[in-house]
């Protein structure tokens, strides 16, 4: 097939596809053009993320796929005394992943430039972008120029997509979203690496989650998409790992933006919960390890551990707020010993507890009903674009493996409709898990790392 495609052979294109055949490179070059010009009706766009889904795509198709949309817009160039020092982290979304708010700081204070590209939240999930617009002024919209000169003063930034990086994606996203094509391991290769490949990167860790909140339920599919991604990202020339985790319960104790921002401020403070500081010091150590900041993964945790401790990684977090338009007397009061973090993070209107209906052992807490209730009382968003309400949220206040006796509240949500229905009652009960002793589990939240091939 010529390298100047019609429209008239697309239909050609789809159709190899769906009977299982490859694309040449060519072909999908033709195919990403055609996205990017708007050349190829909409109609033929979801077919073809269709045939994909259905039939698969070998490694060297998904590679291709990938740097033709990560060439389909503008990619960052950075200084060249910046080399080996540019990283990143993506999550393939949770409940309660806050973990990019103290780890982009983190990161920085261990001499990296961290220029994160995130996202808003979409269905259940919580999108880093929302939690930090939870914080008066701060500004996500930051042109190629602003960013170089945030990390150049502060060594990190947490802005939204721009319009001219990966124009291609933005397309396929929507329309992957309206087709059920969402969980194709090719298309999230290609959405997240053409992204991460277009910041310019020098190393990238992924985390990549699995449980009952997740995208993928079980272990082996998550693995199969790390695999997938590790592969891309070290062929595009970018040290890449990952990490899988748990995501069943919520990380943390807190879901929602204003309440994960004070959490994520808890865990740049030292303190906060453990299985939270666990993933960020896993998840920084690895990157310090593959950029060579760190000569072990071991040593990487802890240098991450050590700036968490220290206040070093807080000074970063607040220079960043003040970079990102937040003002002085607000980025010093929340980032304070002792934070009054409600002056300024909006607080709802009615604080709701919930109470155990039996004694035993907490097995377990289900993050999936928990998130889909905070999303219909308004946290989360249905379609892109719509607004959120920032200060809805649920405060975990019991852990697994603790011991529960009936009456004893557990959960405590933030809302700002009078009460909660007997329906959303019923759901936030049945994501409690209790028993007796024996049959807890203590299951930790990294499973295990996949390091660079």
């Amino acid at each position: 097939m010529s390298h100047t495609m019609d429209a008239s052979s697309f239909p050609e294109m789809i159709r190899r596809k769906r009977d299982g055949g490859q694309l040449s490179a060519e072909e999908i070059h033709a195919f990403i053009e055609g996205v990017k010009s708007h050349t190829i009706q909409e109609s033929q766009i979801g077919a073809m993320l269709m045939a994909i889904r259905l039939k698969n795509m070998v490694a060297e198709e998904t590679m291709v796929l990938t740097k033709e949309m990560m060439m389909s817009g503008e990619v960052f160039h950075w200084p060249k005394e910046w080399a080996g020092l540019v990283v990143d982290k993506h999550s393939t979304g949770g409940v309660g992943d806050k973990v990019s708010l103290p780890l982009a700081p983190a990161l920085a204070a261990c001499g990296c430039k961290v220029p994160m590209i995130s996202g808003h939240g979409l269905a259940h999930t919580g999108g880093t972008l929302d939690k930090l617009e939870s914080i008066p002024d701060f500004n996500i919209h930051q042109s190629v120029e602003q960013v170089k000169q945030i990390l150049q003063d502060v060594g990190c930034c947490i802005v939204g997509q721009t319009d001219t990086l990966v124009p291609a994606d933005r397309v396929l996203y929507a329309l992957r979203d309206i087709t059920a094509t969402v969980d194709s391991v090719p298309l999230i290769t290609a959405s997240i690496m053409s992204k991460k490949a277009a910041e310019g990167l020098n190393a990238l860790v992924l985390d990549v989650k699995f449980g009952k909140a997740a995208l993928y339920k079980d272990l082996d599919s998550a693995r199969s998409l790390a695999q997938s991604l590790v592969t891309v990202g070290n062929s595009l020339g970018i040290k890449t790992g990952a990490v899988l985790s748990r995501m069943d319960a919520p990380i943390g104790r807190c879901v929602g933006n204003a309440v994960e921002v004070y959490e994520a401020l808890e865990c740049l403070k030292g303190r906060g919960p453990d299985d939270l500081k666990t993933l960020v010091t896993s998840l920084g150590g690895q990157v310090l390890q593959m950029s060579g900041r760190s000569a072990t993964l071991k040593e990487g945790k802890e240098a991450i551990s050590e700036v968490l401790k220290n206040g070093k990684a807080l000074q970063k977090f607040q220079a960043m707020l003040e970079a990102q338009g937040v003002t002085a007397a607000i980025s010093h009061s929340l980032c304070s010993e002792k934070a009054e973090y409600f002056k300024y993070l909006k607080r709802a209107q009615y604080q709701t507890e919930l109470k155990a209906t039996d004694d035993g052992t907490v097995l377990g807490i289900d993050g999936m009903p928990i998130a889909m209730v905070l999303h219909k009382l308004g946290a989360g968003r249905s379609k892109a674009g719509e607004p959120i309400n920032h200060s809805v949220g649920a405060e975990l206040l019991v852990d697994p493996g603790q011991q529960i006796k009936r009456g004893q509240p557990w959960i405590r949500i933030h809302h700002d409709c009078a009460t909660l229905s007997s329906q959303q009652h019923a759901d936030l009960q049945g994501a409690l898990v209790t028993g007796s002793g024996d049959e807890y589990q203590d299951s930790a939240r990294v499973a295990e790392f996949i390091l660079p091939n």
